[in-house]
């Protein structure tokens, strides 16, 4: 058999969660004399049914990250020619997803469209077309979410459910300001984060620097704690520039005619 299909064919079936190993494999080719089309034909056949499953766990993926499906954000769609700078490189390799794996948290700061959350929702739809799982929120959304779970008991359930993400992505930190508990539910989930095992980014956007971010938690040591957490192994970004909103806003000049002055004899 040859080797490239074998190979293929013991890949996808473990993909599949098929329980077949090499062994059982090569010797069922083996009994049943197995020419190379048979052969193919099974690696076609295994290869479509874990595309398949491949899609269908990215489609999920997607859905459950709240990221937008109909015009997504990719860096592929960024518009990387009105940033400059010595790091833009850097900013360009973030789609190589490297800061996943090396655990680094990237935080977006600078004013409004300049694309802090075009890039933080890229990094996330990046994440799920990967297979891994990440999830999106504003500042604000998460401040709510956090008060109705203390409101209806569900504490544990809240910080779980924000902890298990690879990727999880906050927006516009500093458009609310969270009370003191929770500020120390924020912080569990930021302590919890930084423990947690395997491929793991926390991507925070803002109009305000990190020094300015005590304006809107109030518990202070938890704050601190949690930007201590947070940019102890961190990317930070600094954007500068006009927003990009308004590229497709189109200006008509227009002026009322004199009526009086037409309707004279």
């Amino acid at each position: 058999m040859n080797e490239p299909s074998y190979e293929k064919i013991c890949d996808n079936a473990s993909y599949l969660n098929l329980d077949l190993g090499a062994q059982e494999l090569a010797q069922f080719i083996l009994d049943h004399q197995f020419d190379d089309s048979q052969i193919e034909a099974i690696r076609s056949l295994l290869e479509h049914l874990a595309e398949n499953k491949r899609e269908n766990i990215v489609s999920t993926l997607l859905k459950m990250s709240r990221l937008p499906l109909k015009e997504p954000k990719t860096f592929d769609n960024f518009d990387f020619d009105r940033l400059h700078g010595k790091q833009i490189e850097a900013l360009k390799e973030l789609s190589n997803l490297a800061t996943l794996y090396a655990r680094k948290n990237l935080a977006f700061i600078g004013p409004p469209g300049v694309g802090k959350t075009h890039l933080g929702m890229a990094y996330g739809r990046l994440c799920c077309e990967k297979g891994l799982k990440a999830y999106f929120l504003k500042a604000t959304e998460l401040n709510q979410k956090l008060s109705d779970a203390r409101k209806y008991g569900r504490e544990s359930s809240a910080i779980n459910g924000l902890v298990k993400p690879s990727c999880l992505i906050i927006d516009e930190v500093g458009r609310c300001v969270f009370d003191k508990e929770n500020t120390r539910m924020f912080f569990d989930i930021i302590d919890r984060r930084y423990n947690k095992e395997g491929p793991n980014t926390l991507i925070l956007t803002s109009n305000k620097t990190p020094d300015k971010w005590g304006e809107f938690f109030s518990e202070d040591s938890s704050l601190l704690c949690s930007l201590d957490r947070i940019f102890d192994s961190a990317m930070v970004f600094m954007i500068k520039g006009n927003s990009y909103r308004g590229r497709k806003c189109d200006t008509v000049a227009l002026s009322t005619r004199d009526v009086t002055a037409s309707s004279k004899p």
